[in-house]
């Protein structure tokens, strides 16, 4: 196989490691493993600037499912929330996601609609496979909620990085 598709993979495997650590360890593992993903793709295979869309994402995280916990989208075992609204575990997430943009998914930013459709679909089916493996209760409506979402944000990401003829550009 090429180095490419190794590097790929690898991309791929760390952002499930970090996943599953994050829903079935809790916050204590997720910050433990998803942090050790996050900082060994900065380390090996993040570009220069990479980690600002890492950054971002994180923001992002804590302004759409800290307003979606606000207003009760989400219902967390009380011992797992420790700061705010959200616990830290479902807010490493977002970073841990931001490692895929410019790696395993660059291809998928130049198909706006492949993406609207896998944002619309896989967001809430993580967030459904998640908060059955770590007793979370949703609200009704948070799925529909979380679909319109992630498809909005895919169709963001295709705009912002599907155009550029060099995805390894950042900013």
């Amino acid at each position: 196989m090429k180095r490419g598709v190794w590097r790929a993979l690898a991309n791929l495997a760390g952002f499930q490691l970090g996943w599953l650590a994050c829903v079935m360890g809790g916050s204590l593992a997720g910050l433990v493993v998803a942090g050790g993903v996050i900082a060994a793709h900065l380390r090996w295979q993040a570009q220069p600037g990479e980690w600002r869309w890492l950054a971002g994402f994180a923001g992002l995280g804590l302004a759409i499912d800290g307003g979606l916990a606000l207003a009760g989208g989400f219902r967390f075992p009380p011992e797992t929330l420790l700061l705010g609204p959200l616990p830290p575990w479902l807010w490493l997430l977002w970073p841990l996601f931001a490692t895929l943009l410019h790696h395993s998914l660059a291809w998928l930013w130049r198909h706006p609609w492949l993406a609207a459709a896998g944002g619309a679909t896989s967001g809430p089916l993580s967030y459904y496979a998640g908060a059955r493996l770590a007793g979370v209760t949703l609200a009704p409506w948070l799925l529909a909620v979380e679909a319109l979402c992630w498809a909005a944000l895919c169709l963001w990401l295709c705009h912002r990085l599907g155009r550029r003829g060099d995805l390894a550009r950042f900013g």
